[in-house]
Formats: structure tokens, C-alpha cells, sequence
């Protein structure tokens, strides 16, 4: 599955405040850095371009500079799914350096309302802008992921500035258990407010052109992390900061596809093969299954012919087996002499067997195949009771009124 983070271009910290305020709009770049990757492990391509030339892929993940995310810890208010950014603004109004409007929280992943747990919060119309931005050029950021989250063992990322003047291009990225802070290395003070001794685990890295400049200030080897390297893993976290009025829309359709997509990825491959095979080992034993019902019923009509043509020598076109059998059978029959099931006397058989005894039989109309009595005056139940002792010898009883009709069920019917 293809994976295409893309670097949001950090906020300008001079000049007018940006936002409803008072100052300027946010102006979004004109050109974004990306790094792609076509297995979400490895850095296949980067650079930079303009959002309609970005290139396309499975997933988007926007990446957001730490130096514009402010982190707090607080006990997850217990609040409804609509209330919960209204009640973090409330939570967090006192500490915030701007409006509670002008800026857009997101909550950390499972957290679990009372209890403790990180809020990333950035402002949101710098951000709006740049979604705003790609999206125009059809580019839809599936999620957006901090640089830097909280972490345990810490770690510290040297980036190499190229805006910044000469002495201070230096710029350290340190995610610790209490929060993310972005410095300048320089002098002792900085180095002061690392911990004596260092934390077990704790990973130096650096960009490429900051290597040499990192080692001299922390006195001790770093690893060298390229810049597209560190933004894959950092789309590797399980954030998301579009929450809330920044959260996508259609998500049951999106979530669709986003499962789609994994289901498509390399991991997928050995599953995917194996549903292939099933498949067809399905399809083939359903069509031969299929062959083999057909080859039987052919077997049985070629029977059902054999019988009635040595039954019935003078039967020479067969077009309907069962209904021909029949039909001869009956021929014989009255030629025999004798009653059949339709007949007269077989159906008042039947009713005798079944009629009250204390009832006297008023009247009845005979048509071949139906025998119609009159029940006047019988009671529902009586009713019932005639038609549940006829039932299992295949007779249907209906009534009508004052009648009732005495018939052969159907072959094969329900009563």
C-alpha cells in the first residue's frame, strides 16, 4: 500500500497575527516537500512540488512541525462525542496563548474519557488553509500526524535550518515523557536542561547537514536520520489530528476504503492468494456438483420414459412421463370398472368416516372431483374437527357459509 506523507509548511511566528483577530489570512504555500513510499516502509521518491503535481498514492499523511504543536495532559472530560471540543476548550482555556476558537485540539488516540491523557493542540485556520490548499487540487489527506509525540525513552532529532542565520541553523526536535520541545542548541543553558545522566535508551538522530554541528554541541555520536526517512516514521504513529470540525467527512465511506487499502497491502498478499485459490477450488466443485445433479436427473427422466413405454407399449411420443402414466393408469381403471379417488363414491367414503354422528346429512352436490354439503348450523369446531380427520388422508375441506367443499389437495400442497 503506497503511502504519501506530505510536510506542512510551518506557521510564520512574525509579523501580523494571523486569524479572525486581527491581521492576516493565512496564505497557504505554493509548494510542498513530500517523500513517497510505495510499501509505508521504505523512502522510494521526495521532493517538492506543487500540490496538483503531487504524486498519487494509496494513503495521504499530512506531517505537522513540532514547533507548532503545544501539548497538554488532562483528564479526558466525560462529555457526548458533540460536546467534547467545547468541554476541552473550557479544560484548556487558561492555558492556552490564544482564543479557544482560533485553535484546533485533537485528542490521543484510545484515550478514555476521566482518565489522563494528551491533547495536541495547533492553531486551526494556519492549518485549514493548507488542507484547504491540496484539497483543491484533489489531494485528500487521509490523517495528520504530529512530527514529535510524547515519548518514553526520549529522543532527540537535529534538523539543519536553511532560513535561519549562521550560529543559530541548529534546531533540536526533543520528544520526552512530559512533551515535545523544539530548541536551539547553543551555549550551556540548553545543554543544562538535559537530564544527568541520560536516560537509558534515549536515541540521538540527525539530518545529514546537521550531523557535524549536532556531535560538536552534544559531545557524543549521533544517527543519521535523512529528513524523508524521519517524516515515514513519523507517519508510522497511531495520531490523527483531524478530530473534530477538521475531521473528514463521509468516514463510513472512507473507512470502506481505508480497509480496502489494507487489504491490498503486501501483508494481505498470502491471505489474498489463499481466498483466490479458495474460490476456485468453489466454483469448480459447485459446477461439477451441478454436473452431477443434471447427470442425475437426466438418469431418473430417462427412467421415468423407460417405465412407461414398457408399461405402455402404445405410448410411442413421450413428451411428459409422469402426467402420460398417469393418464393411462386412469384409462385403465375405467376400463376396470373401477371407482376412482375423484369419483362419487370414494368421496362420501371419505365424509362418512369423518361425520358426526349426532349430525344428519341435509344435502350435497357432486361434480367430478368436488363434493359439496351442506353443514347448516355446524359450529366452527365441528368444522375443524372434519377438516383435521380428512387432512391426513389428502383431502382439503373447505367451507363456505352454509358448504362445505370436499376436494383432493393438490399433490405435493400443504392442507
Amino acid at each position: 500500500m503506497s503511502v504519501l506523507v506530505i510536510h506542512f509548511a510551518p506557521r510564520p511566528h512574525l509579523g501580523p497575527r494571523s486569524g479572525p483577530s486581527g491581521g492576516e489570512t493565512p496564505r497557504a504555500p505554493t509548494e510542498f516537500d513530500y517523500v513517497l513510499s510505495k510499501d509505508g516502509a521504505m523512502v522510494h521518491s521526495h521532493g517538492r512540488c506543487a500540490p496538483a503535481l503531487l504524486p498519487k498514492a494509496d494513503t495521504v499523511v499530512g506531517v505537522v512541525p513540532a514547533a507548532d504543536l503545544a501539548w497538554h495532559r488532562v483528564t479526558l472530560p466525560k462529555a457526548p462525542a458533540g460536546k467534547l471540543r467545547a468541554a476541552l476548550a473550557g479544560l484548556l482555556e487558561d492555558v492556552l496563548l490564544e482564543d479557544t476558537e482560533d485553535a484546533h485540539c485533537a485528542v490521543a488516540p484510545q484515550a478514555q474519557p476521566g482518565s489522563d491523557t494528551w491533547i495536541a493542540v495547533t492553531h486551526k485556520a494556519w492549518l485549514r488553509t493548507q488542507l484547504t490548499a491540496l484539497e483543491g487540487s484533489r489531494v485528500i489527506v487521509d490523517r495528520l500526524v504530529p512530527q514529535a509525540e510524547p515519548m518514553d525513552p526520549p529522543r532527540g532529532h537535529f534538523e539543519h535550518d536553511a532560513n535561519a542565520d549562521v550560529g543559530r541553523d541548529l534546531r533540536l526536535v526533543w520528544a520526552r515523557p512530559d512533551g515535545v520541545m523544539v530548541l536551539r542548541p547553543g551555549g550551556t543553558l540548553v545543554r543544562s536542561w538535559l537530564p544527568q545522566p541520560l536516560p537509558e535508551g534515549m536515541q540521538w538522530t540527525a539530518e545529514p547537514a546537521a550531523v557535524e554541528a549536532a556531535e560538536q554541541w552534544l559531545g557524543q555520536p549521533v544517527e543519521v536520520y535523512p529528513a524523508p526517512q524521519m517524516a515515514l516514521l513519523a507517519a508510522q504513529t497511531g495520531w490523527n489530528l483531524r478530530q473534530f470540525d477538521l475531521g473528514l467527512k463521509h468516514r463510513g465511506v472512507r473507512a470502506f476504503r481505508d480497509v480496502w487499502r489494507q487489504l491490498g497491502g503486501p501483508a494481505w498478499r498470502p491471505a489474498r492468494w489463499g481466498l483466490a485459490v479458495l474460490a476456485v477450488i468453489h466454483l469448480v466443485g459447485i459446477n461439477a456438483w451441478a454436473w452431477h445433479q443434471s447427470n442425475e436427473v437426466e438418469q431418473r427422466k430417462r427412467a421415468q420414459v423407460s417405465l412407461l413405454q414398457t408399461t405402455f407399449p402404445q405410448v410411442r411420443a413421450v413428451l411428459d412421463a409422469p402426467v402420460q402414466m398417469r393418464r393411462e393408469v386412469e384409462q385403465l381403471r375405467l376400463q376396470a370398472g373401477k371407482a376412482g379417488d375423484t369419483d362419487l363414491e370414494p368421496m362420501l367414503q371419505a365424509a362418512a368416516s369423518a361425520w358426526p354422528e349426532h349430525r344428519v346429512l341435509e344435502g350435497l352436490q357432486f361434480e367430478p372431483g368436488q363434493l359439496t354439503l351442506s353443514v347448516n348450523g355446524w359450529a366452527e369446531d365441528e368444522i375443524e374437527r372434519l377438516r383435521a380427520s380428512l387432512q391426513p388422508s389428502g383431502w382439503r375441506v373447505e367451507r363456505d357459509g352454509s358448504r362445505v367443499t370436499l376436494r383432493r389437495a393438490a399433490q405435493g400442497a400443504g392442507a
